[in-house]
């Protein structure tokens, strides 16, 4: 049949509209949304359905046969078969009007909100941009590298990946003549790569089975970091029998120096770090940039990637972070008059919102998870105040209700809500909004080129 593409949608996909079944009495499929990937809006293709749903239905195309102008030949010989990315036949200036006109479209839908400013865009060289990438590993029958392809769980063979960088891509190379030649370990079931800002140094994460044996891991991961001299380390982690992850081997150094600006932080084996090797300074200078005060909040600081700039500008900074890891890589990266804590962004917003209506904010200092219990220490009495400025930068699934209107009901004259989820994004938003707070700016920020992610920074006063 044949098809107009509306609009694309937060997710990759095209929406169209299926026609009328003539052989129905009834008018239920009148109009029923059909999602199609790999299309642009405005054109229109000749599609077969192929999964037919009481509300939606979903489509492959089978021929583009009035094309838009903004279409343009895909980079990479694995696009539409790879799962990775989403836009590669869409010019790049077209990806970003498509973003901006799906963040707002998640404002309307969702938050009801008509933005009071413009989005000011943030774009990214559109290529070998990652510093991070995660390949699947088979072993049986013979050797492959590669990513799931598009919507399923079956690998995909890849020997390059154009929106990684050059070194990772080095590397793959080399895992390939590794694998080829029956060296890699049994059991290996992922191989990540992160490189560091200046794309000289790579650290190696693996992930494994079971099954896996710990010599054999290691002796492989030795002989792949001398192939590559790049490699400062690898580290490799198992699922025990508590389906916990436990580090199976380390080899090297288990962290990276990564400079971006004037501070080089940590960032371990497990740590998560932004994507993006161009756009992280600017990313931070979004957030941080022009802010100062007594106090500042960081909840879900990571490694503190905004939390070092804001202490800069700001007397005192506390950075609340539950990774393990990554709270041991936010302790050591912060400066003097930075506070780490190990805690869940959701206890800790409510233990201070709990006492902000009297003018007081714990800062909690050696607050650490202890079998489910917060341990306090003796705290400061100049740090029990609301803070100036509140950041958060939560996961794709967003803040959630509890810690939205905890937040709400902060009395910090300023947030800043970084978010990789314009859906979630929107949502938390109400709240806040009803609580009085205003939206200031808003930024898109492209750290994910030929992908439908997005990250978005909200500015919100009162």
């Amino acid at each position: 049949m044949i098809l107009a593409i509306e609009k694309l949608i937060y997710g990759g996909d095209g929406l169209a509209r299926l026609p009328a079944d003539p052989d129905r009495s009834d008018d239920r499929s009148r109009g029923k949304a059909v999602f199609i990937p790999f299309v642009l809006g405005g054109e229109k293709i000749d599609a077969s359905v192929i999964e037919n749903k009481p509300g939606y239905a979903r489509a492959r195309v089978n021929e583009i046969v009035e094309s838009s102008s903004y279409r343009v030949s895909p980079a990479c010989p694995y696009f539409s078969r790879c799962g990775g990315c989403h836009y590669q036949h869409a010019s790049y200036e077209h990806q970003i009007e498509i973003k901006k006109e799906i963040l707002c479209e998640n404002f309307r839908r969702i938050a009801k909100l008509e933005l009071p400013c413009e989005i000011k865009t943030h774009p990214s060289p559109p290529w070998n941009y990652r510093n991070r990438s995660r390949l699947q590993i088979q072993a049986h029958p013979e050797f492959a590298a590669g990513y799931f392809k598009l919507a399923s769980h079956e690998l995909l063979p890849i020997e390059e990946c154009p929106i990684s960088s050059p070194l990772i891509n080095q590397a793959i190379r080399e895992l390939w003549r590794s694998g080829s030649a029956g060296k890699v370990a049994d059991g290996i079931r992922e191989i990540e790569f992160f490189a560091n800002g200046d794309d000289t140094k790579l650290l190696v994460e693996l992930s494994c089975a079971p099954h896996a044996k710990r010599g054999a891991v290691r002796a492989w991961a030795e002989e792949f970091s001398a192939s590559t001299p790049q490699i400062v380390g690898a580290t490799a982690f198992r699922q025990n029998e508590n389906r916990e992850h436990e580090t199976l081997i380390s080899v090297g150094a288990s962290e990276l120096a990564y400079q971006t600006g004037h501070t080089s932080f940590r960032v371990s084996a497990g740590s998560f770090f932004q994507t993006n090797r161009f756009l992280t300074e600017e990313l931070v200078d979004i957030v941080t940039s022009g802010r100062s005060g007594d106090l500042a909040l960081d909840l879900y600081a990571g490694v503190g990637l905004f939390s070092t700039a804001l202490a800069c500008n700001f007397r005192h900074v506390i950075s609340v972070e539950s990774s393990q890891t990554a709270a041991a890589d936010l302790a050591h990266n912060l400066p003097i008059n930075g506070e780490a804590i190990r805690f869940a962004a959701e206890q800790y917003l409510e233990a201070g919102t709990s006492r902000a209506g009297a003018g007081h904010w714990p800062a909690m200092s050696q607050v650490e998870f202890e079998t489910g219990r917060a341990r306090k220490g003796k705290l400061p009495q100049k740090y029990f105040h609301t803070p100036d400025l509140i950041v958060v930068d939560p996961p794709r699934s967003g803040l959630g209700d509890r810690v939205a209107r905890s937040l709400a009901n902060s009395n910090a004259p300023r947030v800043t809500y970084v978010s990789c989820d314009p859906a979630t994004l929107a949502r938390d938003l109400v709240p806040l909004l009803a609580a009085g707070y205003r939206i200031d700016e808003v930024h898109l920020v492209d750290l994910f080129p030929q992908t439908y992610h997005l990250e978005g920074v909200v500015q919100l006063v009162r």
